[in-house]
């Protein structure tokens, strides 16, 4: 059950977000919704993976964060903020707060921001404050706007990505096949992946394309980030 209401100063004076991260707040999640304009983060640390939705047939993009379901290789109460790596998915370190939109004055709509109040993480005793003293957004507050304009962004932008790497083939299915210092074998379907071969016989008025909106960088970024699928085989492994 959520309790999303959009977040204002005057009601939520003294509300407080925990921003550590573990099971006990729900993150220990083996993949998270990522968007284009965080792959280029994201590829350090994470396998970037596409998935396709059966009933809409589009394409959305995640991060791969465990080899077994509920399992977040990265959750680690040992170091300060309890998330073992530089760089947190937008989707994960937003926490309770997310993107609603609202009508201005000409009957525009904005984004603004909304929290959950029923979330784990916000409160009125623990964490970080929201709102300075004396009125204005806090520095944390400041911290998730940026977080969420990367997820709004994100969303605006992915589909003229997808559609662009569709219409290229540039897409397809992989496998992932996992061998364990203990013997145990895991295999990851449904994933597609960026295919380097095609990507890199691209020339002219194709590549061009991709370059002029951006989505090159993008699909070398996905590309690049499959090497961590290791970093996560030996995360598991040490932790066996």
């Amino acid at each position: 059950m959520t309790n999303t209401v959009l977040l204002n100063n005057l009601a939520h004076q003294d509300l407080k977000v925990v921003t550590r991260f573990g099971a006990e707040f729900g993150d220990n999640v083996s993949s998270a919704l990522a968007f284009p304009t965080e792959f280029i983060e994201l590829q350090k640390e994470y396998p970037i993976l596409f998935r396709k939705n059966p009933e809409t047939q589009k394409f959305h993009a995640t991060v791969l964060l465990g080899l077994s379901q509920g399992e977040n290789l990265f959750l680690n109460p040992a170091v300060k903020a309890g998330w073992d790596a530089y760089y947190i998915p937008a989707v994960i370190a937003r926490g309770p707060f997310l993107i609603g939109f609202q009508s201005d004055a000409d009957k525009n709509k904005v984004p603004v921001i909304h929290i959950d109040l029923d979330h784990p993480k916000a409160n009125s005793e623990n964490g970080y404050p929201l709102f300075l003293e004396h009125g204005g957004n806090g520095p944390y507050l400041e911290h998730i706007a940026s977080i969420l304009k990367i997820i709004h962004q994100g969303i605006a932008l992915q589909d003229a990505m997808f559609n662009a790497f569709t219409e290229l083939d540039l897409i397809e299915p992989v496998d992932i096949e996992i061998d364990l210092h203990n013997g145990e074998k895991q295999r990851l379907v449904g994933n597609f992946t960026v295919n380097e071969e095609k990507l890199m016989a691209l020339g002219g008025e194709p590549l061009e394309k991709l370059n002029k909106f951006g989505f090159l960088p993008l699909a070398y970024a996905v590309i690049s980030s499959m090497t961590n699928i290791r970093r996560l085989t030996e995360i598991k492994n040490q932790k066996k």
